[in-house]
């Protein structure tokens, strides 16, 4: 696994927040409280929690509930350094293939922090979404095919 280029003050910030907003998660129907916190590069962070819902499908994840927090405070296109995600159960949990995705979109080259089997790993987001999906802007006048 290769280093972070994040100290260990920044990562502990970073922990300490996702676990404070982990204390606000809505999770009736699972029981399982996630929280969030994600460093922009320009040194904000913001946090978030997971959202339960009776229609499952309208869950929010905290990732994703911390990185539209963001935009939603005018963050227009905010560029993520660094995502720390942790649950009150303590148990691994990386995030979810929707979270990783949304992740991309902001910060593919972010590194993210997450409970592992032996304590918080840290990787980079390219390593947790090979080939995440991608629209690239195509050139004016340039023809599909």
């Amino acid at each position: 696994m290769r280093r972070t280029p994040l100290s260990a003050r920044i990562r502990g910030t970073l922990l300490r927040r996702a676990r404070a907003a982990m204390r606000y998660a809505y999770a009736p129907y699972s029981k399982f409280q996630v929280g969030a916190a994600v460093l922009l590069q320009d040194g904000r962070i913001f946090t978030g929690c997971n959202v339960e819902n009776a229609s499952f499908g309208l869950t929010i994840c905290a990732e994703r509930n911390a990185i539209f927090a963001a935009v939603a405070a005018g963050a227009r296109k905010p560029v993520i350094a660094a995502v720390a995600v942790v649950n009150r159960r303590g148990v691994p949990c990386s995030p979810c293939g929707a979270c990783r995705q949304v992740m991309a979109e902001f910060g593919p080259e972010a590194v993210v922090f997450y409970a592992g089997a032996k304590g918080i790993v840290a990787r980079p987001l390219r390593e947790l979404l090979v080939d995440g999906f991608e629209l690239k802007k195509r050139s004016p006048g340039h023809a599909p095919g």
